[in-house]
């Protein structure tokens, strides 16, 4: 299949399930781009306009078709002390300066980081984030009416009920459009849609931030900018893994961290936040059937459609029709199969995946927890690795020579059980090391090599290195003055 053959079927290839699932994802969008504004400290519009924007423009510019992005929370936490400290315009400018970070992160290849996140990582990442979801849902549940309580169940079971006779449409719709005629028919004390916000009343229109062009407002908004960057692309390159996984198909990481960045740059433009790829609502559209990039085009499209055209039916909706749906996309997006996991899995690969979600429920930040699941899956491959190392030794008593023989990876984690594996008292006038079967990756395994050589010779021994691969050969005579024959 040539690149325009996939392209026109990314969008026209699943026509119906794809507007069907954008529509549900454009309800799950709402609460969440909502809350995340306030998190922000910015008119909820700011964030509603911002997933419009994303929604449709990565549609044409993404690489994971299916995934919906948006303002998301992770951003919105870093963009806080920004707009707290310096206002909404700054906060524009960033966002301008963001999209471009993410342009340059694309055009440097700087997705390929994403092949250090581990399974665990990627598990307690899902996992986290279901928790996060659920748990926004808790402040809508809280000294609410008895009634409250009675329409979350009673769009819970038309959500997992009405699939079991009827799938034509999909069941949140069902679950938004049943429980909004039961409001508004019988009149009772629910919170509404209007409750959560100032909903938008014109169409985005372009703006230019309003603040000076100097080296003085760069100092301010480049580390927001960078970080706000950085935490987007790491989510959306976390969403697009996932759904990967999901639908058991490849994506253009390259492609989508690029057009993210383009997408950014738009909503700096138009007065939104810069956001990414959210995974709940994603893996909702998937639920539902979504796969391709007009799923994600309808999610933005018709969120404009609702919020400008259709102003005073949204505003009718019951918040409880929302927390239903999210409830759901909290529990599809838990892997509850890591639970049992725990029990045979390795343990060193439980906590990872443990830690990650530790980390990212206390502190409500996404990144933070991948970059601790990282940082803690690499000192355990570097421990694990580091005692793959094997040294033992003959002694030939005829030619009095001892020879050492190396197998394994020598690095900085390994490179003291390298030193102390050698006598450097020995009493063999010639000493011979075989790396016929190890592996120098660093400069610190190239000075414990070099150290050990020299105490040798400054203890009369003649020291002799067989065997070391070409790679490793290369390494050790740029950096040391042990000088090793090549291959």
């Amino acid at each position: 299949m040539n690149g325009l053959t996939r392209y026109r079927d990314e969008w026209f290839g699943n026509i119906r399930r794809d507007i069907l699932a954008g529509m549900v994802g454009t309800f799950a969008l709402i609460p969440e781009v909502i809350a995340f504004s306030f998190v922000a400290g910015v008119d909820p519009e700011v964030g509603l306009y911002a997933s419009f924007v994303i929604s449709v423009v990565i549609a044409f510019t993404g690489g994971r078709p299916g995934m919906i992005s948006g303002a998301a929370g992770s951003v919105a936490l870093v963009a806080a002390a920004l707009v707290r400290g310096h206002g909404v315009q700054y906060l524009l400018a960033a966002t301008l300066l963001a999209g471009v970070f993410q342009v340059i992160f694309g055009v440097l290849r700087l997705h390929v980081l994403m092949r250090y996140v581990s399974r665990s990582v990627r598990t307690g990442f899902v996992n986290a984030l279901a928790i996060l979801i659920f748990s926004a849902q808790l402040p809508h549940m809280m000294h609410v009416s008895w009634q409250t309580y009675a329409m979350i169940a009673l769009g819970l079971a038309i959500i997992y009920g009405v699939p079991k006779f009827f799938t034509a449409i999909p069941s949140p719709l069902i679950c938004i459009l049943v429980l909004s005629i039961i409001s508004i028919a019988i009149p009772m004390p629910l919170h509404t849609v209007a409750d959560l916000g100032r909903l938008p009343d014109s169409l985005p229109h372009l703006v230019w931030p309003s603040v000076p062009f100097s080296s003085a407002t760069l100092a301010i908004i480049a580390p927001y900018a960078l970080a706000m960057a950085t935490v987007g692309v790491l989510e959306s390159m976390m969403t697009a893994s996932v759904v990967d996984d999901i639908t058991e198909t490849h994506s253009n990481k390259r492609m989508e961290c690029t057009g993210l960045g383009i997408a950014n740059i738009a909503v700096g433009l138009f007065g939104g936040i810069a956001g990414c790829g959210m995974i709940g609502q994603t893996v909702g559209n998937l639920r539902y059937g979504g796969r391709g990039r007009l799923s994600t085009f309808v999610a933005g499209a018709f969120l404009l459609l609702l919020m400008v055209a259709l102003r005073p039916w949204v505003a009718q909706v019951p918040v409880a029709a929302l927390v239903a749906i999210m409830i759901m996309v909290s529990a599809s997006t838990f892997s509850w199969s890591s639970l049992r996991d725990l029990t045979h899995h390795p343990r060193l690969s439980s906590a990872v995946m443990l830690l990650t979600v530790a980390v990212v429920v206390s502190t409500h930040d996404l990144a933070a927890g991948v970059v601790a699941g990282v940082l803690l899956n690499g000192v355990f491959f570097a421990f694990q690795v580091s005692r793959m190392l094997n040294i033992t030794s003959t002694y030939d008593a005829a030619h009095d020579t001892r020879t050492y023989i190396v197998t394994g990876q020598v690095f900085f984690a390994s490179a003291d059980s390298f030193t102390d594996a050698f006598d450097l008292h020995d009493s063999a006038r010639q000493i011979r090391i075989d790396l016929t079967d190890a592996h120098f990756w660093d400069i610190t395994a190239v000075g414990a090599l070099e150290n050990v050589v020299e105490k040798m010779r400054q203890h009369g021994m003649g020291v002799d290195i067989i065997g070391l691969n070409a790679a490793s050969a290369a390494l050790v005579n740029r950096h040391s003055a042990v000088e090793v024959p090549a291959p």
